[in-house]
């Protein structure tokens, strides 16, 4: 795998865990900057995700760490980051869609754009991970994996 290859992806892992701390630490500390309503089902519902997305934000510090020591297990646990992804932002979306989310003001369209990041960011990382498997998994000596 091509070196700088493999070192923006670690960066984008460190940067997906990034912002999704940073969203949690606003949140909990100044939730009128991204919170697209004060209302007890937006909160409640939103008070849901913090567990998710920290298991997100553990499998891409993992898969960074993966990625850093060329370890294969980097192609499962990035594929469990995005696919977590995909899970959190098909429920978000959805709630947001029969909660007329989007259309409260700012703070609606930062959960758009949430949805679209995450959305983005899942489609980017199962592509490149699955794209790049067997860069990611070589065959150790005297394994034969050309026919997989």
């Amino acid at each position: 795998m091509d070196e700088g290859a493999r070192r923006r992806l670690i960066w984008a892992c460190w940067a997906v865990a990034a912002v999704i701390v940073a969203y949690w630490v606003m949140w909990f500390a100044h939730r009128s900057l991204v919170a697209a309503s004060s209302g007890s089902l937006y909160v409640g519902f939103e008070q849901a995700f913090p567990l998710a997305d920290g298991l997100i934000v553990v499998f891409v510090l993992l898969g960074a760490r993966a990625l850093a020591r060329r370890s294969p297990s980097a192609v499962l646990l990035l594929l469990l980051a995005a696919g977590a992804g995909f899970y959190l932002a098909a429920m978000d979306v959805l709630f947001d869609l029969e909660h007329d989310v989007w259309s409260k003001g700012a703070n609606g369209l930062v959960e758009l754009a949430i949805n679209i990041v995450t959305v983005a960011a899942s489609l980017f990382f199962s592509s490149w991970v699955w794209s790049h498997r067997r860069e990611l998994d070589p065959p150790s000596r005297g394994d034969d994996r050309a026919g997989r």
